[in-house]
């Protein structure tokens, strides 16, 4: 196992981020160990733990960090979001007050993370469906509004854990794939305009045939 561990391709840092209480740790332990804590008491400190897992053909090692009740104190800087390519914005369907919050995490995340992250929405505690406050359809139609991906969970009983984490990674692997083949495609193509250097002088000088249609 441990040699199989330290054999991958990727490391993939994704951050979870949501309100103090959605289940970001029950999530994250249930996943990398298969763990559920009963016991909700809060610590402070970023906190993170890995799972390596296959995608396609290659093997990727996911790093997910948990703001571990930092997010109470609004204490969640930006070297927690540096190098991220994905995020689970989470909320406790049976709350709506974590769900009417998500605009804001969303907007912390975009404001400090790279342009290109893979976020899903994570509506978490399915187990409690009885209690539920924000329906499916409003949660998933508020994703497909903002680009994301969406599932439902339960780090309790594990529903959908494994497919969040792994659809997560599946959409980033294949975005990681798409930038390798366009970046060998066009590396012999270099556009003036991608090079501050030289856009002025591209400009000055071959203005009639640098025109992109």
């Amino acid at each position: 196992m441990s040699s199989a561990e330290e054999d991958y391709n990727f490391v993939f840092k994704v951050v979870l981020i949501g309100e103090s209480g959605v289940g970001k740790t029950n999530l994250l332990s249930r996943f990398t160990r298969n763990e559920f804590n009963h016991d909700s008491r809060t610590t402070i400190g970023v906190e993170f733990s890995t799972r390596t897992i296959l995608v396609g053909d290659a093997m990727v090692k996911a790093q997910i960090w948990d703001t571990a009740g930092l997010e109470r104190y609004r204490a969640i800087t930006s070297a927690y979001y540096r190098g991220a390519v994905g995020a689970l914005v989470v909320f406790d369907i049976t709350k709506h007050q974590t769900y009417d919050v998500v605009d804001r995490w969303l907007k912390e995340l975009y404001d400090h993370a790279e342009a290109s992250i893979v976020v899903m929405l994570v509506g978490n505690k399915t187990d409690l469906a009885q209690a539920r406050e924000v329906p499916m359809e409003e949660a998933k139609m508020f994703a497909e509004n903002n680009g994301l991906l969406f599932v439902e969970t339960s780090a309790l009983d594990s529903t959908n854990v494994e497919q969040a984490f792994e659809t997560i990674l599946k959409e980033i692997f294949s975005k990681v794939q798409k930038q390798k083949q366009r970046s060998s495609q066009s590396s012999t193509v270099s556009l003036g305009s991608e090079s501050p250097e030289s856009t002025a002088s591209a400009q000055a000088e071959k203005r009639p045939c640098c025109v992109a249609l």
